[in-house]
């Protein structure tokens, strides 16, 4: 069996780790599997193609503002990645996040569609059954044809333009058809249920897939005493705020401040990882460690942690929560759409977004809760999100569309 996978990046990033771990489990089970990408600098390795230039997905991203239209420019960068799939000849198309303007994803899927290439689609976002935003938060206008986008700049990033429905019917009429050899696949219940609810999708095969980590060799318990050195702590309690983009309103880093500065009586420091903006003034028992690129650093501050608190609006997954419970840290947070599913529910806690003062006393009932409970969770977590139990999922899938 031949895999060809699709993605925005390769071995970086959350989707660009999964597509490595993926790639790398099927050539060890002695399949032949192939990655096309499009951002990000170009790899040396056999099989690994980088099928857009990044002036050219810049220029794609620009026309994209001005059009109003995200998902069909790329017109040439489109041609190679679809002549690379002729070539190789897979036997499944496995697509993950393709808009990353390197690709007319209305092309790419009609000749998915027509070739009758067997195809796994990925979501790992929504835009693929909304058409336009990868968030659509309270809207549903998805559900029946977009138009007068109430968050235009976010869902679109154009600057003048509501081509929404333009590029809803698009999508729609992508996907018309698209049946006998396509299975969509969801990183969470969540997102499966809110697809099924689309009118481009619904109508498909649906499955979910948690995303996978290395619960053997990264995200497990670890040593975390030279850290403790390392910012001068004694017997604080820790609590570990991760994320992508500290400043986002999207992530909540407003409401950890003001957790923090709730706690400033207790004994309690705040660690962030992924804060970028170093002018923010933190409350002093706030730890800004800035972005962190090392996994194994990464899982000894979750180890370091007594308890992980997640802040976003809302989430299609969490790799927060998979990683903070494999490295047997607790989670506490809002309620953000996947993680409260994803999450193990005896070991974590999710309020209703925005409530600070829940937040806070749920937080307080679970800062002590780590020491009795740490290798349970680690145990029960190395099992429910193994990269090696993601992939076997995906090759069971792989094997009932080639039948």
């Amino acid at each position: 069996m031949k895999v060809l996978q699709i993605n925005n990046v390769y071995k970086r990033g959350s989707t660009g780790k999964i597509v490595y771990d993926i790639h790398n489990f099927l050539k060890n089970q002695g399949m032949e599997s192939v990655v096309l990408y499009g951002r990000g600098q170009r790899e040396n390795e056999p099989d690994i193609y980088k099928t857009s230039s990044e002036m050219l997905a810049k220029y794609n991203a620009l026309r994209a503002r001005v059009i109003g239209l995200q998902y069909n420019g790329s017109w040439n960068a489109t041609n190679n990645l679809i002549k690379i799939i002729e070539k190789e000849q897979p036997d499944i198309v496995h697509l993950h996040c393709i808009n990353g303007d390197f690709v007319n994803i209305y092309r790419l899927m009609e000749h998915l569609k027509t070739r009758k290439i067997n195809t796994v689609l990925t979501l790992h976002a929504e835009f693929m059954y909304t058409g336009n935003c990868g968030y659509a938060y309270d809207c549903e206008k998805w559900k029946t044809g977009c138009g007068k986008c109430p968050q235009l700049r976010h869902a679109t990033r154009s600057f003048w333009f509501d081509r929404t429905n333009t590029a809803w019917e698009l999508m729609k009429n992508a996907f018309e058809g698209f049946d006998a050899n396509l299975i969509v696949t969801s990183v969470s219940p969540w997102l499966m249920e809110r697809a099924k609810q689309s009118a481009i999708l619904g109508d498909k095969e649906h499955a979910v897939v948690l995303n996978g980590i290395d619960t053997k060799e990264v995200f497990r318990p670890s040593n975390f005493e030279y850290l403790r050195k390392k910012h001068d702590l004694k017997d604080e309690k820790i609590i570990l705020h991760v994320t992508a983009n500290f400043s986002n309103e999207i992530k909540g880093g407003k409401y950890v401040r003001q957790l923090a500065e709730k706690l400033r009586d207790k004994n309690i420091k705040i660690i962030v990882i992924g804060n970028t903006d170093r002018s923010l003034n933190l409350p002093p028992n706030i730890i800004d460690i800035g972005r962190l690129y090392n996994q194994k650093e990464l899982a000894a501050y979750y180890s370091l942690a007594d308890l992980t608190i997640l802040t976003s609006l809302r989430e299609t997954f969490s790799m927060v929560c998979a990683e903070s419970l494999a490295c047997g840290t607790p989670i506490v947070g809002f309620k953000a759409g996947a993680p409260e599913q994803i999450s193990m529910s005896e070991f974590s806690e999710f309020v209703e977004y925005g409530e600070l003062n829940t937040l806070q006393d749920v937080t307080l009932r679970w800062i002590d809760s780590k020491k009795t409970m740490k290798d349970k969770i680690a145990n029960e977590a190395n099992i429910k999100y193994s990269k090696a139990k993601m992939v076997e999922q995906y090759i069971d899938i792989y094997k009932r569309l080639s039948c």
